[in-house]
C-alpha cells in the first residue's frame, strides 16, 4: 500500500466529507487515467495510488481505523498499485464512474429527474478538548465526553416533517434541488446552475412542519460520546470521529467531531518526547553515605540506590519508565537528576560538627590550591 498520506495523494483535510473525496478522486482519476497518458508510467501509479486512498477514505471503517493507526492499521487492504488492469478499479467504484469514465465526465453527470442530492443541510463539526494526565497516557485508555449539540428530532426522525405529512416537490425547482440562470454575453450564451436554497438542494420541501422541532429535524441535547485514546498521545494530537458532530437541519448528514489532546501538566514529572523528567532532592548524609530510596514513577514506586560520593546534578535513568511510542510496544525512560538540600537554619551543636568536617582533608574542595596557598602562606609568616 502506498505510504503517502491518503488525505494528501486527494489533496483534502482531514475533516473532508464524503462528497469532497468523491470529487477529488474523480478530478485525479480523469488527469491521470492511462488512457491519456500512454507511455507515462508515472500517470498510471498515481491513477492507482488516487483510487488507494479514494477505497480508504470512502468507508467509514477503514477511515477510522487510518485516522488512529495510520498505515499499520490497514495491512490486508487492497493494493491497487498491483492491479494490471485500470479497469479492475473501476468495477469497484460503479457509483462514482457508473458504466464508463469519460462517459461520467463528459457526458453524464447529474441530469434532471436522475439521482437527487442528499436531503437537507450537512451539520457543522465540533472540536472537543480532552483533558488527560500522564498516568492516564501511558496506556489505553477509554474516556466519556458530555457535551451539548444539535442531535436527530426523535419525534420525526430527523425528516422535520409531521408523521405522515412527508414532502412534497419544491415550488422554487420543481424537485430538480438546482435552479439554472441563463445569460447572453457577447462572448455567447452562459449557463449557471447553483443549488436551490428553498430546499438546499433536496429537491423537497415539508408539506407540515414537526411540531418539536419546527420543521428542522433536530434539537439541543446533552449528548456523551465514548473515545478510546490509544497510548503515547501528546498535546494537540487529535482523534476524529466522523458523524458525532451536530446532526444536519431536516435529514441531512452529521458533521465531525474532533477531539483534541490536552496534556495536564504534572506537579512531579516533565514530559520531554517520551521521556519523563524527575527531581529528586536528597540530604548531604545520604549522598556522602549512599542510601536506598524509593521514587515515585508513572507506574507506581521504584526503589533505587544512591551510591556514596554522588554528585549534585548526577542523573539515574530508569528504563522504561517513560511515555509509550504510539501504536509501538516500547517506551521512553525516566530521567532522575539528583539535587542536594541544604538547610537554612542549623543549631548550635550541628553547627559545630560541620566545622570540623570541613577542616578535614575530604571536605576539601580544591586540595592543590589549598597546598599552594599552605606553602605562599609559610614562606611569608
Amino acid at each position: 500500500m502506498s505510504k503517502r498520506d491518503y488525505y494528501e495523494i486527494l489533496g483534502v483535510s482531514i475533516t473532508a466529507q464524503h462528497d469532497e473525496i468523491k470529487t477529488s478522486y474523480r478530478k485525479l482519476a480523469m488527469q491521470f487515467h492511462p488512457d491519456r497518458n500512454e507511455g507515462n508510467p508515472d500517470a498510471e501509479d498515481k491513477f492507482k495510488e488516487a483510487a488507494e486512498a479514494y477505497e480508504v477514505l470512502s468507508d467509514q471503517s477503514k477511515r477510522e481505523k487510518y485516522d488512529r493507526f495510520g498505515h499499520e492499521g490497514l495491512r490486508g487492504g487492497q493494493d491497487f498499485r498491483n492491479s494490471a488492469d485500470v479497469n479492475d478499479i473501476f468495477s469497484n467504484f460503479g457509483d462514482i464512474f457508473g458504466g464508463g469514465i469519460f462517459d461520467d465526465f463528459f457526458g453524464g453527470g447529474n441530469k434532471r429527474g436522475g439521482k437527487r442530492r442528499e436531503t437537507g443541510e450537512r451539520g457543522s463539526d465540533l472540536k472537543v478538548k480532552l483533558s488527560l494526565t500522564l498516568e492516564e497516557i501511558c496506556k489505553n485508555t477509554t474516556k466519556t465526553i458530555k457535551l451539548k449539540k444539535w442531535a436527530k428530532c426523535s419525534d420525526c426522525s430527523g425528516s422535520g416533517a409531521k408523521t405522515g405529512s412527508g414532502t412534497i416537490n419544491c415550488n422554487a425547482c420543481a424537485g430538480a434541488g438546482e435552479v439554472r440562470q441563463v445569460s447572453k454575453t457577447m462572448f455567447g450564451q452562459f449557463v449557471n446552475i447553483a443549488t436551490c436554497t428553498n430546499c438546499s438542494g433536496s429537491g423537497q420541501i415539508i408539506k407540515d412542519k414537526c411540531n418539536t422541532c419546527s420543521g428542522e429535524g433536530r434539537n439541543p441535547m446533552e449528548d456523551s460520546v465514548t473515545i478510546e485514546i490509544p497510548a503515547g498521545v501528546e498535546d494537540g494530537n487529535y482523534i476524529p470521529l466522523q458523524g458525532k458532530g451536530n446532526a444536519g437541519k431536516r435529514g441531512g448528514s452529521a458533521g465531525d467531531m474532533i477531539v483534541i489532546m490536552e496534556i495536564i501538566e504534572h506537579k512531579l514529572f516533565t514530559r520531554d518526547s517520551n521521556n519523563v523528567f524527575f527531581d529528586l532532592t536528597l540530604s548531604f548524609p545520604d549522598v556522602c553515605l549512599g542510601t536506598e530510596i524509593e521514587v515515585p514513577t508513572l507506574y507506581g514506586n521504584e526503589k533505587i540506590k544512591i551510591e556514596s560520593g554522588t554528585q549534585p546534578g548526577t542523573y539515574i535513568k530508569l528504563k522504561d519508565k517513560g511515555i509509550p511510542y504510539l501504536n509501538t510496544n516500547r517506551k521512553g525512560d525516566q530521567i532522575i537528576k539528583i539535587n542536594i538540600f541544604v538547610p537554612k537554619k542549623l543549631s548550635a551543636d550541628e553547627k559545630s560538627k560541620i566545622k570540623e568536617l570541613r577542616d578535614s582533608d575530604n571536605f576539601i574542595v580544591d586540595k592543590k590550591t589549598k597546598g599552594i596557598f599552605d606553602k605562599v602562606k609559610s614562606a611569608f609568616f
